[in-house]
């Protein structure tokens, strides 16, 4: 068990398939916090694989998310999360007192090349940049 005072911030991020945009916003927020804030992501209808174009538009951004597996939304990640992020696709997740939730609406990748999915990519980018600063200020 961790003895830090202040329990780190966490984010679930929510998509269909969980293969696209909420593993892409996933992988961003992993990197791009080193740490500071704890991610998850999910979907009520987990593809098998992450999209391919995805994985190859993150790797452009020497982000490696081949690994990756989509999976499916529970009760307890959303339980477990501070901030909810569903991704522009219509799913709904389970409301509890507290949380706080956000609709992103984005493009869907599926089905595109990677010269389609670049622009989400780089919105998802530009979102998950101001989410950090709002979740974990710059120590002054």
């Amino acid at each position: 068990m961790s003895t830090e005072t202040a329990k780190k911030p966490s984010v679930l991020f929510v998509c269909v398939h969980n293969a696209g945009r909420s593993q892409m916003a996933a992988a961003y927020l992993t990197t791009l916090s080193k740490g500071a804030i704890e991610v998850r992501s999910a979907g009520s209808a987990p593809a098998d694989s992450v999209n391919p174009a995805a994985v190859a538009a993150m790797a452009e951004e020497g982000i490696d998310m081949s690994a990756e597996i989509p999976k499916v939304l529970t009760v307890e990640a959303v339980k477990e999360s501070d901030v909810v992020i569903t991704m522009g696709c219509g799913d709904t997740c389970p409301i509890f007192p507290g949380k706080r939730y956000e609709d992103w609406e984005l493009e869907d990748p599926a089905g595109q090349g990677v010269d389609s999915v670049r622009p989400i990519r780089d919105e998802i980018k530009t979102r998950i940049q101001a989410l950090i600063a709002d979740l974990v200020p710059a120590n002054n």
